[in-house]
């Protein structure tokens, strides 16, 4: 089974994302990636969270990113969703259950001018606004208990809690 459950921030998630990006850019073809992030809620310090390590990489195109990345991120032990109906990226999980305990890391690769890039935003107001932190912290616990088998419905629950934080950092950028 593929639960949900929260840790208590993990002082080693940002070297653990530093040493997976490493593992990525040498791993990847020269000039597929143009930035690359640790986003979602293992990137805010402090942050309770599914201990899974969220890396966003953007790519010049999605169609180079499919071409190009597919082969070796599996090499690295990554599963590529290829039917992921969001056309605007790709998606890839290491540690998939039931080949492993639990997931580890997800990879996104979109493009800068995508919705996921876009998400850097909740990430950068979560760390400025450690209350709000908080709050989601304390959403995603509830969440997790009353969701802890339906990833799905666990992250549903959440979208308009995301919403409103997206809604209040853009108008902070404008």
């Amino acid at each position: 089974m593929d639960e949900v459950w929260i840790a208590d921030y993990d002082p080693r998630w940002p070297a653990m994302y530093a040493a997976e990006a490493a593992r990525l850019r040498a791993a990847l073809p020269p000039g597929l990636v143009l930035a690359m992030e640790h986003f979602g809620s293992t990137a805010i310090p402090g942050m309770a969270a599914k201990p899974v390590i969220d890396i966003l990489v953007a790519v010049p195109t999605i169609e180079d990113a499919r071409r190009l990345a597919v082969g070796p991120m599996e090499a690295l032990g990554y599963a590529f969703w290829a039917d992921n109906p969001r056309r605007d990226r790709l998606f890839f999980v290491k540690g998939l259950p039931p080949a492993a305990p639990h997931r580890t890391h997800h990879v996104h690769m979109t493009e800068t001018s995508g919705e996921m890039w876009q998400r850097l935003l909740f990430r950068d107001y979560l760390r400025a606004h450690p209350d709000e932190a908080a709050n989601y912290a304390a959403l995603k616990r509830q969440l997790a208990v009353r969701h802890g088998a339906d990833r799905e419905a666990y992250t549903a629950e959440k979208t308009a809690f995301v919403d409103a934080i997206l809604e209040r950092a853009s108008q902070r950028t404008k």
